[in-house]
């Protein structure tokens, strides 16, 4: 499996940090700062796993998820969702949506690499 990571993420500073964190452990990280960018990347790299920010410019990330899922090369790339949503009911819209995981902001630098390596490894 790839240990190439795609970080799909709007806000400059939790990319930096995602980078950063996944770096340290061993990954190789592509960055996108909108969902169509993301998409255009995994397209191009096929990661391992990708991270993506639910809400963002141009695309969101429903509409990217649902065209990573859409094209047979990028289906079975594991998403995991980064949302600062943490309302009740938002957990099961996004696990329903697709998404294989979900992490809510502020991201947990100690958890990060946990989960990480459960999906890298699955």
């Amino acid at each position: 499996m790839s240990k190439k990571i795609l970080i799909v993420e709007d806000n400059t500073k939790n990319r930096v940090l995602l980078r950063d964190v996944l770096q340290y452990h061993g990954y190789e990280v592509l960055e996108a700062a909108d969902g169509e960018e993301g998409v255009r990347l995994a397209r191009e790299h096929i990661p391992g796993l990708i991270f993506l920010d639910i809400q963002m410019p141009v695309m969101d990330g429903f509409s990217a998820l649902k065209m990573l899922k859409a094209t047979p090369e990028t289906r079975s790339i594991r998403v995991i969702a980064l949302t600062s949503f943490a309302m009740t009911g938002d957990r099961e819209k996004i696990l329903n949506a697709g998404f294989d995981h979900y992490l809510s902001k502020p991201i947990n630098t100690r958890e990060l690499p946990v989960v990480v390596k459960q999906y890298m490894e699955a």
